[in-house]
This record gives C-alpha cells, structure tokens and sequence, in this order.
C-alpha cells in the first residue's frame, strides 16, 4: 500500500517549489541577460534617433535621358507640449491652406496612441508631410510665429515627361504589410509601389543614416550623443539606367491615344524593350506629392482601367500572327514541309466543320499561307500532327508535344521581365483537354488553336518577344526593361539565350513567309524601300469588334527592333496594327520620322476607336 505519510509528501512540496524558483530563475536570466528589449526600452528613453534619409536613385533612358529624379520636400513636426497655447491656430491654418477642422481632426490622430503609438507630448510628431518647397517658403515666414513646429527636409520623386508611367511605377508611404515584410522600414518611409520602383527597390532606396540624440527623462532633445561618434551617414540609392528610348515610347503613347491596347519593342539582340507602352495610359507626375492618393484612387475607379499594365498583364488571343509559331513545330515535327501545299476554299472545311478564310490563290504552300494569313493551311497542319497516331502514339502524346514547343517560345509561363505583375497567358496540354471533354476530343476539336483562337491566350509582351525570337532565328534573351544598375553586374538572366525547340532551316522559311507579308501580303503597308521589314498581321476574334494585331521586325537580316501592336476591337491588322508598327519601326531606325510619316502619325493620334461597356 502507498505511504502517503508526511515524511514523503515533504519531498514532493520541496521539489515542486524548487521547480517553480528553476523557472523563475530561467526566466529572469532570459528577459535580463539573454533579451535586449529592456535594454532598447532603456535607450529609447535615453536617446532620440533621427532619422536621415538617402538620396534616392534616379533614372535615365538607353541614351542618358534623365526621366525621374529627386526634389526637395518638407515634412512639417510639432512638438505638442511647447505649441500648446502658444500658436495662432487660425494663422496657422491659413500659412498651410488648411481649415480649421483639419488641424483639430489631424492632433486628435497624433495623440491617438493606437495610430500613433510612439506619440509623446514632448517630441517632435509629423503633423503634415511632403510640403512643395513653394508651400514652405511660405510657411517659413511664418516659422518664428509657430512655437513648436519645426521642418524636415527631404526629397519626393519628380518626372520629367508624362511617359511610360506603367514601366516607371511610382513612390508611396509604406503599408502596415511592407513594414512588417521588412523592418528596414517605420511609419513614414517611402516606398516603390509599382514599375521598376517597386521591382529595384532595394537598390534605388539606399540605406538610411542616424543622428543619436540624447534627451532627458521628460523626452526634451538635449544635444548630439557622443559628438556624433555613433552617428550614421546615410548612402544614396543606386541610378538606373532603363533600356527605354523616351522618344520612341513618346511616339507609342501619341499613337495609342483614343485606343486601348499595347505596343512592345524589343531589341531581338539584348532583349532589351525598346517602349513599352499600355493604352490608356496616365501621366506619371500625378503620383506625386499630398494628391497622389486622391489620384491614385481616381485612377483605380476609372472602368478603362489606366492602372492596368496591358503589355505585361493583357492576355490577348494573338490572332494569326500565332501562326508563325505553328509554321515552326510543324515543320521542325516533319508534318509538313516548305513545299507541303493544302487547300483553302474561303477556309478549312472536313467532317462538317467549317473555320472561314478570306479570298486568296489555292492550293498554297508555307510561304504563301504566311503571306496571305490563310487559315485553312495551319488548321490543316494541327488536324495532321495531333492525327498522326504511328508517330506520337495518341493525340495527347502529341498535344503535349505542341505544348512542348509552344512552351520552349517563351508562352503559357511568365517571360520574367523585371517589373512585378507579368501574367504567364494560357497554352492548353492535353490534360486541359482531357478534363474539358472527358477523354473524348480530337484534332478537330482543338482546331481554333492552330490560328491563335480558342483556348490560346498571350500577353502583348510575349507576342513581342516571339517577333524577337524569329528575329534572332531561334533564340530570345529575356526581355528587360533596366540597362544597368549603377555599381552592379546586369542578371544573368537578361544575357542568357533561350532555345527554342525549332529548327534553323524552319526559321528561315518562316521569315521568308513573313517578308513575303510585307512585300505582296497582309503586310503591304510596311513596306519600305530603305531598309526590309518582316511582319504578319493577326486579326483577332472577339465577342464585340475584332482585335488590330500586328508582329514585326526589321531590318530582316540585321534585326535592330521587333515589336508587337496589339489594338483593342481595331478590326483588320492591317487597319491599325501595320500603319502603327510601321511608324514605330521608323522612328527607332531613322531616329525620326519623315515629314510625310509625322502627318500620318498625327492621323493615327487623332483617330479614335468608340469603346462601349459592351467592349468591356
């Protein structure tokens, strides 16, 4: 039996009581020794940090244009205890432009310690940031008259043009999630919101610097700490250099006016993007200062949706000029060759189902199908690869195989251009197919795909970039927008090349297809005597008007640009897409326009496409 007797129970009382004084000893050895949060609560009584901030990076285009830069800003402090009853609150008000009830509404939140929790009577609180150096002059006469207000300097972003908005982005105050993503940042700071400001952040921010103040047990400022031994300079953000040409995104943005859509340039060699252009579009200098939150939201309401970066996030039906990729697997698989002639008449027509076409000489090979944009030639060809059981095995064999090669030309997966919010667009496999018709599906049913309909979608920016690949027979380098980060080597993912899966020799026929294009086809109105352009147009199917497509580049045998024209329910390709794309060609190659093509280009500025909410 059990002794519980009290010669026993007083072990038990004993070690549970040494067992209670062990933790407690743990416990103040951690929270004295091990953690400094009483230690930074001790200081922070002591010292004062003020922060100074860095001069942030500007940035420049390709040729040394300087596009956004710094500018003084003033952000306005008040010490609560030394301005009660010592102000002129109507002057105040009046030096400012504020009302009165804003400076009551603006101290209550001061001294709400859940929105302020660092809010002391006796230290400086920021009453109004981001004053415009007019806004101050005016205010510093009345300085003397303001006890406890003070200034402090720094500086807000400024852009010179009112271009390129979406590639630029824009600097706003950091949200509760960016301050908890990265205690680099306070309440206050500033932060890349969208653009290259957002994605090179890190290097266009600097680091900040920090002057130690000491201050007595009420919190008043009592001079430097130290003569400034433990001070911090701060160190400036790092300059851009953008692979933009301001001119040519000028003349993209002048061209898209009255018309939604995208124009991509890049340059097939560095994968460098040339413009970048989204339609509508805003000027990046409303971002800016105590507004920029009222415009912001201006912006975001707008039902054209101005905010949208179309060249990175539009998943579009690329329309014929998805061909030129169909041309290439085919050929490359040995389904067809250049010489392989199929019949169009007005279309693809087998087994009762009818895919219609334009008028145009039958039969016809590669490069006539590619000049004249025939449907029937390329709905043939898939009918054919995703039927050839003897070589693929099953028709999801060989689905997956076009995937493969669709995949490999940089479609259905984010390129990775430097800038936050690419889409990946959607390249349908066989599985896709396998859930959407159980099982039950063939070449026919898939047909749409073959001339960039269906269930195929890509970005403005991916169709660029297919214009490059063919440019460069083969390969593409993944398309940027940063030339150059002052001090650092350029990623090595913006030099490497990228393979595609087709061949040589089905490049080259591709190519002649597409000069062909511009010579005799769809493409007559690029045409030009001083150097040879390449291109094909897409006319892109949609529940309103047909989308104005266009892919291009130029010159053929040393190409220096490829570009993209993607025109929302413009019709034709050659209506909107081939005039636009010529005249950008143009401009990049020459440096300028001819005086006969800057009036087209003012026609083209002026001509507006009347969008309903039905084209939404």
């Amino acid at each position: 039996m059990a002794d519980y007797g009290l010669e026993n129970r007083k072990y038990i009382i004993g070690g549970v009581a040494t067992a209670i004084v062990t933790i407690y000893i743990i416990r103040l050895f951690v929270l004295q020794i091990m953690s400094d949060d009483y230690r930074q609560s001790a200081d922070s009584n002591a010292f004062f940090k003020s922060i100074q901030y860095p001069s942030r990076g500007v940035i420049s285009d390709r040729n040394g244009e300087l596009l956004v830069y710094n500018e003084p800003s003033y952000d306005l402090m008040v010490i609560m205890n030394e301005q009660k009853g010592h102000i002129d609150t109507l002057e105040f008000c009046k030096a400012l432009g504020i009302t009165p009830e804003f400076y009551e509404q603006r101290m209550a939140e001061i001294k709400d310690r859940s929105k302020n929790p660092g809010y002391s009577r006796f230290t400086q609180q920021l009453f109004m940031s981001q004053l415009s150096e007019r806004d101050f002059s005016i205010f510093q006469e009345k300085l003397l008259r303001c006890p406890g207000c003070c200034v402090k300097k720094r500086c807000i972003r400024q852009y010179k043009y009112p271009y390129a908005a979406h590639v630029l982005g824009d600097v706003a105050e950091v949200s509760d999630y960016d301050i908890e993503d990265d205690d680099y940042y306070q309440a206050g700071d500033y932060i890349g919101k969208l653009g290259v400001e957002r994605y090179y952040e890190k290097a266009l921010r600097g680091e900040k610097g920090v002057k130690i103040m000491l201050r007595d047990a009420r919190g008043r400022i009592k001079g430097s700490y130290s003569n400034g031994q433990y001070d911090r300079k701060p160190v400036a953000g790092k300059d851009l250099t953008l692979t933009l040409d301001i001119k040519l995104q000028a003349l993209g943005e002048r061209l898209m006016e009255g018309k939604i859509g995208s124009i991509v340039a890049i340059e097939p060699s560095t994968g460098e993007v040339l413009c970048m252009v989204s339609s509508p579009t805003y000027d990046p200098r409303q971002m800016v200062g105590r507004k920029r939150g009222k415009n912001h939201l201006a912006l975001s309401r707008n039902v054209w949706k101005p905010l949208l970066n179309r060249s990175i996030m539009g998943q579009y039906p690329p329309g014929s000029t998805f061909k030129t990729s169909q041309a290439l697997t085919y050929m490359t698989e040995g389904i067809i060759t250049p010489h392989t002639m199929f019949p169009c008449h007005h279309g693809f027509s087998f087994r009762g189902l009818h895919v219609g076409c334009h008028s145009h000489s039958s039969p016809t090979a590669l490069v006539e199908a590619i000049s004249t944009s025939c449907n029937a030639y390329f709905c043939w060809g898939l009918y054919y690869m995703v039927g050839a059981k003897r070589k693929y095995g099953s028709h999801q064999a060989a689905m997956n195989t076009w995937r493969d090669y669709m995949v490999s030309m940089g479609f259905g997966y984010k390129l990775g251009i430097d800038l936050p919010g690419e889409k990946r667009g959607m390249i349908p496999n066989a599985s896709y197919y396998d859930d959407a018709y159980k099982g039950s599906w063939n070449g026919l049913t898939v047909i749409s795909i073959s001339i960039g309909q269906g269930e195929v979608g890509l970005t403005p920016l991916q169709i660029a970039n297919l214009g490059a690949t063919i440019a460069n027979r083969g390969y593409y380098i993944t398309p940027h927008v940063v030339k150059k980060v002052q001090g650092e080597p350029l990623d090595s993912a913006f030099t490497t090349r990228h393979y595609t899966k087709a061949s040589r020799k089905a490049y080259d026929w591709v190519v002649a297809g597409m000069r062909s294009s511009v010579v005799k086809g769809t493409c007559r109105a690029a045409n030009r005597a001083d150097y040879l352009v390449c291109g094909k147009t897409g006319t892109a199917q949609n529940r309103g008007h047909d989308h104005s497509v266009f892919m291009g580049f130029a010159p053929m045998d040393n190409p220096k640009i490829a570009i993209a024209v993607y025109v929302e329910n413009g019709g034709f390709g050659a209506d909107y897409g081939v005039p636009i794309g010529a005249l950008m060609m143009e401009q990049y190659i020459n440096g300028k326009l001819s005086p006969s093509s800057e009036i087209r280009a003012g026609e083209f500025q002026r001509r507006r496409i009347a969008y309903g909410s039905a084209n939404r």
